[in-house]
């Protein structure tokens, strides 16, 4: 495909999510541009927000009303997230009301979102859950606001976060598989930042830096497989999609990502979908393997192996920012 036919590929009408980001994040369309309203107009009722819609009880949640997490990976939570990716925000009513149900069900101490048990906040799940409220339109809610202030105040102090433990002080550890801190602060406006928040950024992205996105301890193949939903999985393309989104575009500390995000283009011009979901570590996949009925059901979209419209708008994105 020549560029312009990818392009076109991502405009294809039956997608609308899809089109809609690609035409903003792509093209620089205006938001009062004709077809991106066209095409933001067509989110709740065509293609796959259509289809998480469709599941969801009308009383705010999926699959359950407890438990907002379960089942992993098509419960509450997970359809949100999804659902902020794809453009979708609380403008659609039934966005608005599922976001206040996931909301109430886990406050934050402090006033907060995101508590993970007795309103103790948890990196990775209080940061996605920031992030996906803030592309839903509650950037200028207080609940975020508060949010994004513990965030910044218990990172590690030498920038990053932990999702091993819900926390109350700052993490006294950090792993790059916490990269959702840093995604929410990439979707805050800069306007809404402090300076502690400015501070917290700066770090953390050196730390990611510093470790070109991907050398931490042993090799871990996931990181080099590019999936989506991503949930709160980590591999390269989310460490670029972040820190360009964040404005590091022209660092060489970049390089061996970029050159696997080459490496890994179609000859067509597109970008494969590697996996759903990454493998579980070791002591999780016996587990799985005793209690086969446990398993994860993947929030599913597009299939393994074949080209994909969210991982090659991402790819495109990145690409984008880099001039």
């Amino acid at each position: 495909m020549p560029a312009d036919a990818v392009i076109d590929w991502l405009l294809e009408p039956s997608q609308p999510s899809v089109r809609y980001l690609a035409l903003t994040q792509l093209l620089e369309r205006r938001e009062t541009d004709a077809e991106v309203r066209t095409a933001k107009a067509r989110i709740p009722t065509t293609g796959w927000v259509a289809d998480v819609l469709a599941r969801r009880n009308p009383a705010g949640w999926w699959v359950r009303d407890r438990g907002w997490l379960e089942p992993r990976f098509v419960g509450t939570n997970w359809n949100l997230l999804a659902l902020s990716d794809l453009g979708a925000t609380r403008k659609i009513p039934e966005i608005a009301d599922s976001c206040e149900f996931w909301m109430g069900s886990s406050p934050l101490r402090g006033g907060g979102v995101g508590g993970f048990g007795k309103g103790k906040g948890h990196h990775c799940y209080t940061a996605n859950m920031a992030r996906a409220l803030i592309r839903m339109g509650y950037a200028d809610d207080e609940r975020v606001r508060k949010t994004m202030e513990w965030l910044a105040r218990t990172a590690h102090p030498d920038g990053g976060w932990t999702c091993r433990f819900s926390t109350e002080g700052p993490a006294t550890s950090r792993s790059l598989d916490a990269w959702e801190g840093l995604s929410a602060f990439a979707a805050y406006p800069r306007s809404k930042w402090s300076s502690a928040m400015r501070e917290c950024v700066e770090r953390g992205a050196e730390y990611y830096l510093d470790r070109e996105l991907h050398r931490q301890g042993d090799r871990y193949e996931p990181w080099y497989r590019f999936h989506w939903p991503v949930h709160y999985y980590y591999d390269l393309l989310v460490g670029l999609d972040v820190l360009t989104e964040l404005g590091y575009t022209d660092d060489p500390r970049l390089r061996f990502a970029l050159e696997l995000l080459r490496k890994k283009r179609r000859s067509d011009g597109r970008w494969n979908l590697d996996a759903h979901q990454t493998d579980p570590d070791p002591e999780s996949a016996r587990w799985y393997a005793a209690h086969p009925n446990r398993r994860p059901t993947p929030l599913a979209f597009e299939t393994p192996g074949r080209p994909s419209k969210m991982v090659t708008l991402r790819a495109r994105t990145v690409l984008a920012r880099l001039g």
